[in-house]
């Protein structure tokens, strides 16, 4: 088996497109950890928002844990968005009949761990 590093943090179930959040999280896989906050911050989509809520926690758990760590030495190790279960609604249309209307979710999965030290 192959052992898992870093600090993880999970959210799940959220009524957001996978779709819609994987561009946003294509843009912070493999950044330092204020860097990714701070492109978070100013982007508008409601992706980016729940991605820097789960960051957070992840390096909220990493410092938690490890006491001899600082928010600089941390970067965005892994991002994953996977799609959760789909809520299917009636859309009524004309003449009686109706459409499915798929609600997606999404649950996203990041591993922040300590930057590999030089030398």
């Amino acid at each position: 088996m192959k052992e898992m590093s870093g600090y993880r943090a999970r959210a799940r179930y959220l009524l957001v497109s996978p779709k819609k959040v994987r561009p946003v999280a294509d843009l912070v896989r493999g950044k330092r950890y204020p860097e990714a906050v701070a492109i978070l911050e100013h982007m508008p989509q409601k992706g980016a928002r729940l991605i820097k809520k789960v960051i957070d926690s992840a390096a909220a758990n990493a410092l938690y844990l490890n006491k001899n760590l600082d928010e600089d030495m941390l970067y965005v190790k892994e991002l994953r968005v996977d799609d959760g279960p789909r809520l299917k609604r009636l859309w009524p249309r004309s003449h009686g009949r109706a459409d499915i209307l798929l609600k997606r979710m999404s649950h996203i999965t990041v591993v922040v761990d300590e930057l590999p030290q030089k030398g």
